[in-house]
C-alpha cells in the first residue's frame, strides 16, 4: 500500500513535523528522503531494502555510485542527492566549529569528524586547524595510509599550522577495521606532533580516532596528550 493512502498519523513526513526528525527510525527517515517507492515496494520498505542491503547508514553513505545503483529503484539521480545531503551536513557542522569555541563543541567536532572520517574504506590522517579563540580555520587532509612517524612526518604538520597561523590543533584518523584503541604507533606519533608543534607555539589540543559508529576515541580523554 502506497503511504499516501496510510493513516495520517502513520506516515512519517506527518510524524516528523508533528514529532521530529528523531522520532522517526532509519527506514522512514530514508522514505522522506526518497519520496516514492517502486511499484508494489512502500518508500518505507525500500528504505528498509537499503538498510538491510547495506548493513548501516555509514555503508549506504559510502557505498559507490554503481553499489547503490544495483539497489532496484536507485541510480545516479538519488545517488547525487544522497551525496549532496551528507555534504550539506558536513557544511553546516564545518560552519559550527568555524564561528566557535571548539572545546566548548565537542559533540560538533565528534559529529564533523564522524561524518567526514567514519565511512572511508582507507587510512586518513587530518589535522584541523584554529585560531586563538579555538575556532575552526580549516580541515586539511594530510595522509592516506598506515599511519607512521615517517609517513606523517612532523615537519609537514607545523609547516601547515604556520601556513594557516594557527594558534592550535586537533588530530583525527580513523580506523576501517572499526576498532577505536589507539595503536603505539598512534600515541608515539601523537607525542611527537605535539612535541614539534610546541616548538612553534601551536597547541595539540586533541586527537581523535573515529571507527565506524562507536563514538570517536579522544586522546585528551584518555590521558594520552
Amino acid at each position: 500500500m502506497a503511504i499516501k493512502h496510510w493513516p495520517e498519523n502513520e506516515r512519517p513526513r506527518e510524524r516528523l513535523l508533528a514529532l521530529g526528525a528523531a522520532s522517526l527510525s532509519d527506514a522512514e527517515l530514508l522514505a522522506i528522503f526518497l519520496r516514492v517507492g517502486i511499484k508494489g515496494v512502500s518508500a518505507v520498505d525500500l528504505g528498509r531494502t537499503l538498510i538491510a542491503h547495506f548493513g548501516s547508514l555509514n555503508r549506504l553513505f559510502s557505498a559507490s555510485a554503481a553499489e547503490f545503483s544495483t539497489i532496484p529503484g536507485m541510480g545516479s539521480a538519488k545517488y547525487a542527492q544522497l551525496q549532496a545531503v551528507l555534504e550539506m551536513a558536513r557544511r553546516a557542522l564545518r560552519e559550527e566549529l568555524a564561528v566557535g569555541n571548539t572545546l566548548a563543541s565537542p559533540r560538533a567536532v565528534r559529529d564533523f569528524l564522524r561524518l567526514t572520517l567514519s565511512s572511508l574504506p582507507h587510512e586518513v590522517f587530518m589535522v584541523l586547524l584554529l585560531d586563538a579563540q579555538n575556532r575552526l580555520i580549516a580541515a586539511v587532509e594530510l595522509f592516506r595510509g598506515t599511519l607512521t612517524q615517517t609517513s606523517v612526518h612532523p615537519r609537514e604538520v607545523v609547516k601547515l599550522a604556520l601556513a594557516h597561523n594557527a594558534a592550535g590543533a586537533i588530530l583525527a584518523h580513523n580506523h576501517p577495521s572499526g576498532v577505536a584503541e589507539p595503536s603505539r604507533a598512534d600515541e608515539a606519533l601523537t607525542q611527537a606532533l605535539r612535541q614539534a608543534l610546541a616548538l612553534v607555539d601551536v597547541k595539540l589540543l586533541d586527537h581523535f580516532i573515529v571507527a565506524g559508529q562507536m563514538e570517536p576515541l579522544s586522546f585528551a580523554e584518555k590521558g594520552l596528550i
